[in-house]
């Protein structure tokens, strides 16, 4: 008998969505940057006449302005590992299975999923009304396409080492799909909100073709990236309402307020400080992000390949100065790679295994033999200023212990190059973007994952977290991923510093900013209210 999974709660519930005027919080994690730029209004005039809001009808095509704070890192959803980038082109591309704002996965491309009794073969229904953004009809071509790239079933290179459980896939008829399982895994469902690209088309880095509600327009590079609405999108109920979105690419503070304060943005993600600035002219939205801004260690760099320098660094950090001086008390303090966000996977039995000690950390150095200190630079991307603000307070916090802090800011590519592709770094801080599968989070901790740039490396860490993934027990399942919070806690990878609130100010008239445990600005959900 199978089970038919049309939805899959991930039992991850955002806290705490509030509007407001005065709360707030640097969008300080998210995997993202760019250059400063300002904003010269625009008309917008690539569109008919459509609703410009839910339920009035406008001759003039609407338009929302909003930032971002990075460049995007590439236009092919295959090659990007920025946040900032997905968090807008996932309103282009879709997957089989897709999310809500619950983080609940929810029919995509597919519009049903079988699993076998085994957890081995998945078959998946596909609907049959579906173009990309070229006119191309989406069928299961598509699907065994992407799938063969994602898995590396092409002989070519896999594009995620995530898709190694894949053995073969198959195409039946045009609108069914079927993947084969190496071993059954309680996380797979979750990987299939992989982007479906369309079969044989070979410029996604430059114009980037997918099948979701909005439309790939134009990238300037250095200022802004649009979207136009695709009219004729198959799923009315997720029909986008506003006809074009320009995302300029912005980092400095004051310029981000000031445009909204000249009109030149409708929608803005900003500081706790410049949303009390913006007062009562604006609607300010702020939410936990399920981010984990982490204070990343390089475990193969020699003093911090001692467990002990580790710890003592754990212990010299106070994380409650760095929330209230970074983000003004907006964030909550955490203990491992995990958000509470996460409610039923969070571990929360360990917030007292690091209480801010100096006389325990200097203890702990003098025990590791660096009673006297040592050099330690910390490589920080310079468009995110809350990263750089914490820098300069461990700075001073780890003087403490006479560990002498040198602050590296870099470029955001150079940033992913350096430290996320070649752990060529001491420490950083970064910010760990949500996922919405427990495996996704703590993976990056294996010593085989290719993008593990702290370089930890614990057997007992591997076999307990490929356990999990296998692990078809739901109440086993948590106990083993609660464990490996353990595990990563007392072994102090790094130090897991804060989930900072995501804070995003908007026109009175705007409306419908909606929060996701993942990095998501949904343009489908704005509306402009007369």
């Amino acid at each position: 008998m199978k089970k038919l999974c049309v939805i899959l709660t991930m039992a991850m519930m955002l806290t705490g969505l509030a509007a407001c005027s005065n709360a707030g919080a640097e969008s300080a994690a998210t995997d993202t940057v760019a250059a400063t730029q300002s904003v010269e209004k625009e008309s917008a005039a690539e569109s008919t006449a459509t609703e410009s809001t839910a339920e009035t009808e406008s001759t003039e095509p609407t338009v929302v302005r909003m930032n971002i704070s990075s460049e995007p890192d590439s236009l092919d959803p295959w090659q990007s590992a920025a946040s900032d980038t997905s968090a807008i082109f996932d309103n282009v591309f879709e997957g089989l299975m897709s999310y809500n704002s619950e983080g609940e996965i929810v029919p995509g491309l597919a519009e049903s999923c079988d699993i076998s009794e085994d957890g081995l073969t998945y078959t998946f229904k596909l609907r049959e009304n579906v173009t990309f953004h070229n006119g191309q009809p989406f069928t299961s071509k598509d699907a065994v396409y992407s799938y063969n790239h994602l898995a590396g079933l092409d002989g070519e290179e896999a594009v995620s080492s995530k898709f190694a459980g894949v053995e073969s896939v198959e195409a039946p008829d045009d609108y069914t799909f079927v993947i084969h399982m190496k071993e059954a895994s309680a996380s797979f469902l979750a990987l299939t909100i992989a982007d479906v690209l369309p079969e044989g088309y070979e410029d996604q880095a430059t114009s980037p073709i997918g099948t979701g509600p909005y439309k790939f327009v134009e990238y300037v590079p250095g200022q802004r990236v649009v979207f136009e609405k695709k009219n004729d999108y198959y799923n009315e109920e997720k029909m986008g309402q506003i006809d074009r979105v320009e995302v300029y690419i912005m980092t400095d503070a004051s310029a981000i307020v000031s445009a909204m304060m000249s009109d030149q943005l409708d929608l803005a993600n900003v500081s706790v400080e410049n949303a009390q600035i913006l007062g009562d002219d604006f609607d300010i939205y702020n939410s936990p992000q399920n981010m984990v801004q982490i204070f990343a260690l390089n475990n193969t760099y020699e003093p911090l390949s001692n467990v002990k320098v580790r710890q003592a660094i754990n212990y010299a950090v106070n994380k409650q100065e760095i929330i209230q001086g970074v983000f003004d008390g907006y964030a909550t303090e955490l203990y491992s790679n995990f958000s509470p966000v996460m409610s039923v996977y969070y571990n929360d039995e360990l917030s007292d295994v690091y209480t801010t000690d100096i006389e325990k950390a200097k203890s702990l150095m003098e025990e590791a033999g660096y009673a006297d200190g040592f050099d330690l630079v910390i490589k920080v991307p310079g468009n995110y200023q809350a990263h750089v603000d914490t820098a300069q307070i461990l700075m001073a916090q780890l003087s403490q212990i006479n560990i002498n802090v040198s602050i590296e800011t870099i470029e955001w590519a150079t940033w992913l190059e350096d430290v996320y592709a070649n752990a060529n770094y001491q420490g950083t801080v970064i910010g760990f973007t949500g996922k919405l599968d427990p495996n996704d989070v703590l993976v990056r901790f294996k010593s085989t994952y290719a993008k593990n740039f702290t370089k930890y490396n614990n057997p007992e860490y591997d076999a307990l977290i490929d356990a999990a993934a296998v692990e078809m027990d739901d109440e086993k399942r948590i106990e083993m991923y609660k464990e490996c919070q353990k595990i990563i806690t007392e072994d102090a990878v790094g130090v897991y510093i804060c989930d900072p609130n995501l804070t995003m100010a908007a026109k009175k008239e705007l409306k419908g900013y909606t929060f996701y445990p993942v990095t998501f600005h949904d343009f489908t959900k704005l509306y402009y209210e007369k």
